[in-house]
């Protein structure tokens, strides 16, 4: 039997050791799309990840193991983003991100393949009681992840940045977090 302190510090590392892709690329998503979607960019990063939690409790109760290798299909999520920002790279800034909820949710799914790869075991190893206090773990931790990333993409330079190279930028992060899909969820090998 794991103690509370250990089930908090476990859930604290399963967290944020899966997290870090996903927080760089939400505050990068941020940097590159107005003030005014953070709300809903937040809400919908939000969602990904409770999306996430559900995979992996429902899998983890149904004692079925879902083979890494195929969370690699989440990779055509983030290409068809990369194609989107291509073709839309010279429309205004409000063309560019309308689906920007979609797109934050879409992205917070398919790079949850090593999230739901740790988080399986770690959930159904627990007893109902730890069950739910690592779900509140994860929960304040989104807390932080988000409120971190809103900080980080509201500063100035980052804003300028964002606004200057956001067009050229945003396909090739796409790519590359299509990319780190694969690689992440060893699809190929």
């Amino acid at each position: 039997m794991h103690s509370i302190v250990e089930v908090i510090v476990v859930g604290s590392l399963a967290f944020v050791g899966t997290m870090i892709d996903n927080f760089f690329a939400f505050a990068a998503q941020l940097a590159l799309s107005d003030r005014a979607r953070f709300r809903r960019l937040s809400i919908a990063q939000s969602l990904g990840v409770a999306t996430l939690v559900v995979v992996a409790v429902s899998v983890g109760t149904l004692l079925r193991a879902v083979p890494l290798r195929w969370a690699g299909i989440f990779c055509l999520a983030p290409f068809a983003f990369a194609y989107h920002a291509w073709r839309t790279r010279n429309a205004p800034v409000r063309e560019k991100y309308r689906r920007g909820a979609f797109t934050t949710f879409s992205v917070s799914v398919a790079l949850g393949g090593d999230n739901v790869a740790v988080w399986i075991p770690l959930l159904r190893a627990n007893n109902v009681a730890h069950e739910i206090l690592t779900v509140l773990v994860f929960a304040v931790w989104e807390l932080l992840f988000v409120t971190g990333a809103r900080l980080i993409a509201g500063h100035a330079r980052v804003v300028s940045f964002g606004e200057k190279y956001g067009h050229v930028v945003l396909p090739w992060l796409y790519i590359g977090l299509g990319i780190l899909i694969l690689v992440e969820c060893k699809t190929f090998s």
